[in-house]
């Protein structure tokens, strides 16, 4: 076969390659695009949002529902929390990264971002408070390493309730009970959010932060549903 023949052939074949890479490197970027600016992919790693979301959970959030729009109360949102240490892959926390890491002793170059996901209670200009309402037996609610066992499960324990701008919160999603631990009260400010876990006996959120409210520029997503373990619309 002469050399004009072998180029002949391989014109076709040329092309037909590199159709291929067009392909690929476009579904590329269309990923990197979605993924960057309309869809947020969020492993849940503790068990702060359950039974409305279980450890484990992969779920979808929708990041132009806040690049057009507010967060709402109600809205499960993933949100820029922490950092994470780039040399012993612990996270540590809220705020910004030091220099170098508490945990293992050294300098962090490049801190990952920690993201958590909870549930927006409120919003801007709202007074949130938490009050003491009613009791619950021990033995109704699930193990938490804030429980004396040794009072026995028939103890009671007093149990709390949320109030927004006056009105009792209707918290249906709660997988149980929230217990009492005290009186408490947040104002939120303007840009600002208040979050706080479904799984309100195991989870830390606002009522413990150093800051209690998350600003608008970290809200990165609103939850739209679980794909995995089990499929379920959350909004």
């Amino acid at each position: 076969m002469s050399d004009n023949e072998k180029k002949k052939q391989m014109g076709p074949v040329l092309r037909e390659i590199l159709s291929w890479v067009e392909v690929i490197v476009a579904a590329f970027a269309i990923a990197f695009l979605c993924n960057t600016l309309v869809i947020a992919n969020s492993t849940v790693p503790t068990s702060s949002m359950e039974s409305t979301i279980m450890e484990g959970d992969r779920v979808i959030g929708l990041r132009l529902a806040y690049t057009f729009g507010e967060p709402e109360r109600g809205d499960i949102s993933i949100f820029k929390f922490g950092w994470i240490c780039n040399r012993c892959n612990v996270a540590m926390g809220e705020g910004t990264a030091p220099e170098t890491c508490p945990h293992c002793g050294k300098e962090i170059n490049h801190p990952k971002t920690l993201y958590y996901l909870k549930r927006c209670i409120g919003v801007p200009g709202d007074k949130v408070e938490i009050v003491a309402e009613g009791s619950v037996a021990q033995s109704e609610l699930s193990y938490n390493p804030g429980l004396d066992l040794s009072r026995g499960s028939d103890a009671q324990l007093m149990t709390a309730a949320v109030y927004v701008n006056g009105e009792k919160l209707q918290e249906d999603y709660l997988n149980e009970p929230m217990l009492y631990t005290g009186d408490m009260s947040f104002e939120v400010p303007e840009n600002c959010y208040f979050f706080l876990g479904d799984n309100r006996n195991n989870s830390l959120d606002a009522r413990y932060w150093k800051e209690s409210y998350i600003s608008k520029d970290k809200i990165i997503a609103k939850v739209l549903f679980r794909y995995w373990r089990s499929p379920k619309i959350l909004h």
